[in-house]
């Protein structure tokens, strides 16, 4: 980030109220006020200060409530930057007290870009594509949660009524569309055993294009495992297709969401350059360009790495602790995605699988393994976000 400004301002964002603390470059206050969140009282005070020389605004929520501050700065002509939480919690502990408030807090995130420019990190550059795919990614979340709570949900109500049946569909079994239309039809156990397996064998061959034999097999092998009636199985029977048909709509939805996702990325120059790598996917893409942008804001390989905490740390005291360790701390998102491209080149790209295997000779166990692939493939990515070119796979030296 650079460090020629002459005003920074810092603001602690609100849902109907801001507070902003606003210092030069030797560090005294030139404001420090609440303002509301108007558009014309913000665009007031980023004009008046720009009479002192370039301003540089930093946020702590650069999204929902620090939206309109960041398009209001941007429009006034103003640098804009973000503070993650964490460094700004590590900061304030540097402050004596430790009172909280709002001016306390936008003093604290002015400061440190002052003083640690290094800290920040840059909100989306100005792209549509990247602010569109933010809020895709968002909802994506929050709908993978709500599904993964409906699939616990389900999976819960069978336990308690049937645990032979649970166990009928392990894993993603549970959430394959016949399986779910299944469930949608009869409910549970009684109405499966009600309408008898040629029936039920009957109406799964018109809706699958699989031969569904063996899974009709399997639920009325566990059907004859248990005579007892537990109490409770009629209201339970009445909550599974219910339930059923919520994972349907919400695997329905992120479907949608995902073409979406594709539709936005399809003309996204970076997206490509970033899906040309083995194991880099629509998604992985989209968590890489969200987390990072074009790696503007990190001056080495080594800094990314170190942001996403896949670099290890090295830990020094006397002679009795020497070594380098793995990293507990990083932007976890950008690390699991990094992790689990990694982990999937390594099981497809010949490179990629020679590398691993070789750390995995070394003595190192799969996770430190992929991590250490990780960690080289980082370099890669850092080079083709950076000069914008598509990955080449390096032809074998020779012996």
């Amino acid at each position: 980030m650079d460090e020629g400004y002459e005003i920074y301002c810092g603001l602690d964002v609100g849902k109907s109220e801001h507070h902003a603390a606003a210092l030069n470059a030797a560090g005294e206050r030139v404001f420090d006020k609440p303002l509301p969140q108007d558009e014309a009282r913000l665009r007031e005070l980023f004009t008046g200060l720009q009479q002192h020389g370039r301003v540089l605004v930093i946020v702590d929520q650069p999204n929902t409530i620090g939206a309109l501050p960041i398009a209001v700065a941007r429009d006034c002509g103003c640098t804009v930057a973000y503070l993650p939480g964490l460094a700004m919690r590590k900061a304030a502990d540097l402050y004596p007290g430790k009172c909280k408030t709002d001016a306390r807090d936008a003093f604290i995130i002015a400061e440190t870009a002052r003083a640690m420019p290094h800290t920040l990190r840059a909100v989306d550059r100005d792209s549509e594509v990247l602010a569109a795919l933010k809020v895709l990614s968002g909802f994506d979340a929050d709908l993978t949660h709500e599904c993964t709570r409906a699939i616990n949900r389900l999976r819960s109500l069978l336990l308690q009524i049937f645990p032979a049946l649970e166990r009928v569909f392990p894993g993603t079994v549970l959430t394959r569309s016949l399986v779910l239309e299944l469930f949608i039809k009869y409910a549970g156990p009684t109405g499966l055993r009600a309408a008898g397996r040629s029936n039920v064998l009957r109406w799964a061959r018109n809706h699958s294009r699989k031969d569904p034999v063996n899974l009709v097999d399997a639920i009325f092998t566990a059907l004859s495992e248990q005579t007892v009636t537990v109490i409770g199985t009629e209201a339970v029977e009445l909550v599974i297709p219910r339930v059923a048909d919520q994972i349907k709509e919400l695997k329905h939805q992120r479907a949608i969401v995902a073409e979406e996702v594709e539709k936005l990325l399809h003309d996204f120059p970076l997206s490509r350059v970033l899906m040309s790598m083995p194991g880099v996917g629509i998604k992985t893409a989209a968590t890489i360009l969200l987390t990072i942008g074009d790696a503007g804001t990190f001056t080495t390989p080594g800094h990314l790495a170190a942001y996403a905490g896949i670099a290890p740390v090295t830990r020094r005291s006397g002679t009795s602790i020497r070594g380098e360790f793995p990293a507990r701390s990083g932007n976890k998102q950008l690390k699991n995605a990094l992790f689990r491209s990694a982990w999937i080149a390594s099981c497809h790209h010949p490179a990629s699988k020679a590398y691993y295997q070789k750390k995995r000779d070394q003595g190192k166990k799969h996770n430190a393994a992929v991590i250490c692939l990780a960690r080289r493939r980082c370099d890669v990515i850092y080079s083709m976000l950076k000069h914008g070119t598509l990955f080449e796979e390096k032809p074998a030296l020779a012996a």
